[in-house]
């Protein structure tokens, strides 16, 4: 059999989405170190065609930099691929957001990662999300694209369900196939991140808990914010850490309001190694989000041999197993106290946290990019004739 030639299509650089720019590397690292013999993979990445945020300070402008982005996606991207549609045997979307593309594709030969359903949120549950007409008819267009293709890969099964229950998706067009933790996550030390992690923590004496992502509302950054609150007035040690984008306005408020101005550090988004250095100088990492589509930072922190605290949804569970412990989402007296045990059980029982580590190192192990690579592969091999390949035998 000819080598399967793979265009995975990744999103725009500039649109800075890490997880999304994670799994596409991974991916295609993962094709050409361990299946480049019947695989040849090329990452299909445009610039971003700057429009009007070439004017000096229109990138400050947030409708400015949205319409850029919108006219790079509904038409340069779509024109770009479009020529492509016969170089390459298959097209690998990495991001359901991206699923326009499949009306310039041939939908038979693409496959589509979903990693949720927020981006179709204001039309599937709009009484929950209120849009404009305008963005209502780009969604229904990016839905569709996602609808045609050939088949759809979930990174959880709870997302599948959501995708076959709400989007009408034909199950039997979908995979679950799950994300992997970074290479760099784990609890072996590495002295040069080690010691980048050092000096960003600085040199207070303080008990670490450690959120990572973004301050999108489903991240329930205000959750996160009244949860350290109350776990300060039983351990006024402790400090939140943060990785990720800025608060938002209404966040910096209730960081004031809650008297939380000198008990949290903002990193911004940082490099594999030093984030794996930061996960392991965390007593715990927290997520309570009330909806995920896998929730990266839980594997994370788990292959590096911090506990976790997230919320108990499904996505969460799929990824943490019994390694985690789960609380109600919106609970903040229920967080705190479970927050404030763990800490008390990682000064008192240093034997039950060295196996509450060792749980979690144990469950992180069970998920790869290796295994994603290889499960993303068998689908490649599905979607193609047998026989076929190199632009499907030259057509």
């Amino acid at each position: 059999m000819s080598r399967l030639k793979v265009a995975v299509v990744a999103d725009l650089l500039e649109e800075g989405w890490p997880s999304m720019d994670l799994v596409a590397g991974m991916l295609v690292d993962r094709l050409r170190a361990e299946h480049s013999n019947t695989i040849d993979v090329t990452l299909v990445r445009p610039p971003l065609r700057r429009r009007l945020t070439w004017i000096p300070g229109s990138a400050r402008l947030g409708r400015v930099v949205m319409l850029d982005r919108i006219a790079n996606r509904l038409w340069d991207y779509p024109r770009l691929i479009g020529a492509a549609s016969r170089d390459f045997d298959l097209f690998h979307l990495v991001d359901h957001s991206y699923a326009q593309l499949v009306h310039r594709l041939p939908a038979e030969r693409t496959l589509v990662t979903c990693h949720d359903l927020d981006t179709f949120r204001s039309i599937l549950e709009p009484e929950l999300e209120p849009r404009s007409a305008a963005f209502r008819a780009m969604t229904r267009h990016i839905l569709n694209g996602l609808r045609k293709a050939a088949l759809v890969a979930c990174d959880t099964k709870a997302t599948r369900d959501d995708l076959v229950s709400k989007a009408g998706v034909d199950p039997a067009r979908t995979r679950v196939i799950p994300n992997g933790p970074h290479p760099s996550c784990t609890p072996i030390p590495e002295p040069a991140a080690d010691a980048e992690a050092a000096r960003l923590l600085g040199g207070r004496r303080t008990t670490d808990l450690l959120h990572v992502g973004s301050t999108i509302a489903r991240k329930r950054i205000d959750v996160l914010l009244r949860v350290i609150a109350a776990v300060r007035r039983h351990r006024p040690d402790v400090r939140l850490v943060r990785v990720g984008g800025p608060f938002t306005g209404e966040q910096r408020v209730l960081v004031r309001d809650l008297g939380l101005d000198d008990a949290i550090l903002q990193l911004p988004f940082l490099d594999r190694s030093t984030l794996s250095a930061i996960y392991r100088r965390s007593a715990l990492v927290l997520q309570p989000s009330e909806r995920e589509g896998f929730g990266l930072p839980v594997l994370e922190a788990l292959a590096c041999g911090t506990p976790v605290v997230a919320s108990d949804i499904e996505a969460l569970r799929e990824v943490g197993g019994q390694a985690v412990a789960y609380c109600t989402p919106y609970d903040v007296e229920g967080w705190a106290r479970t927050v404030v045990g763990a800490l008390a059980e990682r000064d008192g029982k240093p034997e039950h946290w060295r196996e509450r580590r060792r749980v979690g190192i144990e469950r992180a192990s069970a998920f790869s990019w290796s295994r994603y690579a290889a499960d993303v592969a068998g689908l490649y091999r599905q979607m193609i004739p047998a026989g076929a390949g190199r632009v499907m035998a030259a057509q």
